[in-house]
């Protein structure tokens, strides 16, 4: 397993990385179709969509498939319905990956700072964070409405390092998309991905981040700690 020495900063994404946030997703999703007389895509399906934004996701459902545009009067009834549900359900079924408090605690007691940025916008992320025991564990939380720019940027990875006055080479991305990975090399951080994760049904091991690991709770190992 590659080894990086101790980072005094490590960059968290948040879904698909600590949350697996599809089945509040998924529900959302199948909730605005069947408002507007559609069939339901079921979880599989939105597990596989998931991770360029809500916009994209609901253009993805309404056509059934990753590419594609839908009717632009269907979108415009359809996407104000579910940012409203997912405003109600964000935490419904929600919940950590195996391992994520683990490696949390570890990083907690090596003095790591922490910081969590997402693409997924700030009325969702804090109130997701909250719920699940989480937001108090950061540092700084980043949303996808933060800044002027969001991953695949660097900017906000070097917003965040900046924070507490860091270099890259000071700092570790924790990921689980393409969209992780290739905001790390712009923004000159190491990346380690989480092999479980939302990368659209392909190996992230692909993107060549420079570790992939199965568990938060083998970050220790990467770390050059001792696996908790």
């Amino acid at each position: 397993m590659v080894m990086f020495p101790k980072r005094k900063l490590v960059v968290c994404d948040l879904d698909g990385t600590l949350v697996d946030s599809v089945p509040d997703l998924a529900f959302c999703v199948d909730e605005m179709l069947a408002q507007v007389g559609l069939p339901p895509v079921g979880e599989d399906k939105v597990r596989q969509w998931v991770g360029n934004g809500v916009g994209r996701l609901v253009r993805r459902a309404l056509v059934g498939q990753m590419e594609g545009e839908p009717d632009a009067d269907l979108f415009g009834r359809c996407y104000p319905v579910f940012l409203e549900l997912y405003a109600k359900n964000v935490s419904r079924n929600s919940r950590l990956f195996p391992g994520v408090e683990q490696g949390l605690d570890w990083m907690a007691s090596q003095n790591i700072h922490l910081a969590c940025v997402t693409n997924k916008a700030e009325r969702y992320t804090l109130p997701l964070l909250k719920t699940l025991g989480l937001y108090d564990r950061f540092a700084i939380v980043l949303s996808g409405d933060s800044l002027t720019e969001k991953k695949p940027s660097g900017l906000p990875l070097l917003h965040a390092a900046n924070h507490f006055e860091l270099s890259p080479e000071d700092c570790l991305m924790l990921g689980d998309s393409i969209s992780d990975v290739k905001a790390a090399r712009a923004a000159g951080f190491p990346v380690v991905c989480l092999s479980y994760g939302y990368n659209h049904g392909m190996d992230i091991r692909d993107a060549k981040p420079d570790a992939v690991i199965d568990s938060l709770a083998e970050l220790p190992a990467v770390l050059g700690g001792t696996p908790t």
